[in-house]
């Protein structure tokens, strides 16, 4: 079984706004774990020691409160709006070998070719894997792409035991495209370096007809001083 995150809580019996701020005040978490059918139940979790372990995608916890304890995913997280403190953690119980659905998050690994851009098209995938394996994150690799080329979610190794849920095979996943400020950029480049080599041009010739110009001028003073 993968290794699951251990926190220790106490059961809660008090409810509302006003318990939750005297929790938050002594630095715990109100939660709630479901448990299927049965009754939920209702805990509170220390605040440091969860809020860091919530930075995992797709965790598996151990939460123990007395004398019991549960194996269980998160489910929601609410967050203060602006403080974005965590508030309150609702949690689902899960078995050992039990499979689920989950988001996964999706990120493109590796340096494509030239001025090409990775640009991940869907940001997150519904995968079906069992909960003592649940994938925190689905790495693209997109080293050596040129522009224009793509990863299609057929693509994708997936884990041992994953399998996705509700995707198109031959969906985007990833794509490699040169932005279009970097095209305008370039487009600019050459338009400078056009007009550069077109002013050059222009002096020298500006230069080359004062140079005959002069030539001209000494040659009619020369006649004259002959006459």
């Amino acid at each position: 079984m993968a290794n699951t995150i251990t926190i220790e809580g106490e059961v809660r019996d008090q409810f509302g706004k006003g318990a939750a701020r005297r929790m938050r005040v002594a630095k715990e978490i109100p939660a709630t774990i479901y448990a299927g059918g049965n009754d939920p139940i209702f805990v509170k979790l220390p605040m440091r020691e969860t809020t860091l372990a919530l930075r995992r995608t797709n965790a598996l916890f151990t939460i123990k409160y007395g004398k019991d304890s549960k194996m269980a995913v998160v489910k929601d997280v609410q967050r203060n709006p602006v403080k974005r403190i965590v508030e309150h953690i609702d949690f689902y119980e899960v078995k050992a070998g039990e499979k689920i659905e989950v988001d996964v998050p999706v990120f493109a690994v590796g340096t494509p070719k030239g001025a090409a851009v990775a640009f991940v098209d869907i940001q997150q995938l519904r995968v079906r894997a069992s909960v003592d394996a649940l994938p925190e994150r689905i790495d693209v690799n997109v080293d050596g792409l040129q522009d224009g080329e793509k990863v299609f979610a057929k693509d994708l190794e997936l884990p041992k035991g994953v399998e996705f849920v509700n995707t198109d095979a031959d969906e985007s996943v990833v794509s490699v495209e040169i932005p279009e400020d970097a095209t305008a950029t370039t487009a600019v480049s050459a338009e400078d370096a056009t007009a550069t080599a077109a002013g050059a041009e222009g002096e020298e010739g500006a230069a080359a007809e004062g140079d005959t110009d002069a030539a001209a001028s000494d040659d009619a003073a020369a006649d004259a001083d002959k006459k």
